[in-house]
């Protein structure tokens, strides 16, 4: 969700599926506990980073604040309408060099989890799915369809050979870890139905409920979001920093890993501990950067160990991991959201704010609470700085424009995604419509009225050349009407109307108009109609 160095913070013990033979048969494996790399269980803090939502030259300090704040794992899905803009024609450039993207990582001394999709969500245009793969025939998406089987497998290979011949997965010395198949396929009913080795995982606010489909599989959180997306005319959306820890450890703290793009504004900050800019926002980045170091101080109990749980009060709760190899880590919770608890554990006496975990690498000593906030928040502010500012021109644009050469006349409306094709946000729609000069709107009447019925995202009217009006839809409720008195004079009248789709999926639109009888004592309504497909 433009400009966006954001890195969407996300813990993990284990990450997402397992797709490349190679990744089960050599150096990376799992459990029920943890992802085995090389023969060892690990505990790996992962956190995504866009590489098309962020410039090259932003790559490499994105990745150190990354690695700086306590991760092991960069992730990143990959995004097929970038690369595959029309069918067979690839583009790994620029804001696209996703192999130079993955070095990057690698040079940092980091792992990579590459999720090629190829859906993605990301609330990125159209899911991330090429326009061009809604017009081939007979497709039915993200089902057991032939000709989507056969477009998904084409770039998925394309991406797995890529990255095969730039030696990149760990097998041959690289660092992509995993790689993930699909996104967010739970509301398709099918994700339960992992085959192995692939783990179905879990995305969202809370994961609590979670578990995966064999005892055998370790259960991951694959998306701990740390905020929410922002769309136009909505809140920008945020979580707080004690809330986020205390819920990536409130679950069971074994910490797994840490989303259409219609109304989505071209900011995906998503109050990351990296914002947009690429600045560290704090209280966030601190806090989580202390929970990371707390929870490596357990690692060798939480991965030895199954949990004890004991019930310490109505409330509270101590989560023990304890062997005879792996020492012992402590979590004690209290899931009051009011009030703090005062608990007794191992006969000592802890004080537990509201809504809390306190961490206890060696079940004695405290060395993390999740809701006791340390670091200072961060204020940005705008300075004056020596560089070259650039010179800024203004210009009206000449609506006449609608007359060039790339007009079509047709009898009816054509659907504005089957003719832009996605290379434009905008469509002219245009039509006229004639006025006798014995209409007594004319000599004072009450004027007639436009109205425009649309399921669609936003337009802008114009009459005979000048804005008449606008009127758009939301996220939650795209159908808007548009009624407006219009102002039209004796002979040929146009009427533009200019359609704007604010992300895809698709707008479809049917047009018609209607005039009233002249002898009518009513205004005069002319009526477009804007229907989904």
């Amino acid at each position: 969700m433009v400009a966006n160095s954001t890195i969407r913070w996300l813990f993990s013990l284990s990450v997402v599926l397992l797709t490349s033979l190679e990744l089960i048969q050599c150096n990376v494996s799992y459990d029920k506990k943890a992802l085995i790399i090389n023969g060892q269980r690990k505990v790996l803090f992962s956190g995504s980073i866009h590489y098309p939502r962020s410039t090259p030259e932003m790559w490499e300090g994105l990745i150190q604040k990354a690695k700086d704040g306590g991760l092991d794992v960069i992730d990143t899905y990959v995004f097929w309408n970038l690369h595959e803009p029309s069918p067979g024609n690839y583009n790994f450039d620029g804001r696209g060099d996703l192999v130079r993207f993955i070095k990057l990582v690698h040079e940092a001394g980091l792992y990579v989890h590459l999720r090629i999709g190829p859906y993605i969500c990301a609330e990125w245009n159209f899911g991330g799915f090429p326009v061009w793969l809604k017009y081939v025939p007979g497709i039915s998406f993200r089902t057991d369809n032939e000709p989507f089987k056969s477009a998904m497998q084409k770039f998925t290979q394309k991406i797995v050979q890529m990255m095969k011949d730039e030696k990149l997965f760990e097998s041959q010395g690289g660092p992509i870890i995993l790689s993930q198949i699909e996104n967010e396929y739970e509301p398709e009913g099918k994700e339960s139905d992992a085959p192995d080795p692939v783990i179905n995982t879990c995305n969202g606010f809370y994961c609590d409920y979670f578990s995966p489909n064999k005892p055998y599989k370790p259960t991951m959180w694959t998306e701990a979001w740390t905020g929410w997306f922002t769309d136009f005319g909505g809140p920008n959306h945020q979580r707080p920093a004690l809330w986020l820890t205390t819920t990536c450890t409130m679950e069971e703290p074994t910490l797994e890993e840490l989303l259409e793009a219609l109304f989505i504004t071209t900011s995906y900050d998503y109050d990351a501990p990296i914002d947009e800019y690429g600045l560290i926002r704090q209280p966030k980045y601190g806090h989580l950067k202390e929970l990371h170091k707390a929870i490596k101080l357990c690692e060798k109990a939480l991965l030895a160990a199954d949990s004890t749980v004991t019930s310490l009060g109505s409330y509270e709760q101590a989560h023990v991991f304890s062997s005879d190899s792996g020492g012992c880590a402590a979590f004690l919770s209290n899931y009051n959201t009011k009030q703090a608890a005062r608990v007794k554990f191992n006969n000592i006496q802890y004080s537990l704010p509201p809504w809390s975990i306190s961490i206890l690498p060696d079940c004695k000593n405290v060395v993390f609470n999740t809701a006791k906030v340390g670091v200072q928040t961060s204020q940005v502010h705008m300075l004056p700085t020596a560089s070259e500012l650039f010179s800024w021109e203004t210009f009206n644009e000449d609506i006449l424009s609608v007359d060039d050469d790339k007009m079509i006349t047709v009898a009816g409306l054509l659907e504005q995604l089957n003719i832009t094709r996605d290379t434009s946000d905008y469509l002219w729609y245009t039509t006229s419509v004639h006025i006798s000069s014995s209409e007594s709107f004319l000599r004072g009447g009450r004027p007639p009225i436009l109205t425009v019925q649309s399921a669609g995202h936003a337009l802008h009217v114009f009459i005979n050349g000048e804005l008449s009006g606008s009127a758009r839809g939301t996220r939650e409720q795209r159908r808007f009407t548009f009624t407006e008195n219009v102002k039209f004079h004796a002979g040929k009248n146009r009427i533009s109307l200019l359609s704007v789709a604010v992300g895809l999926p698709y707008l479809k639109m049917v047009f018609g108009a209607r005039k009233r009888d002249k002898t009518s004592s009513t205004p005069h309504t002319i009526l477009f109609c804007l229907v989904d497909p």
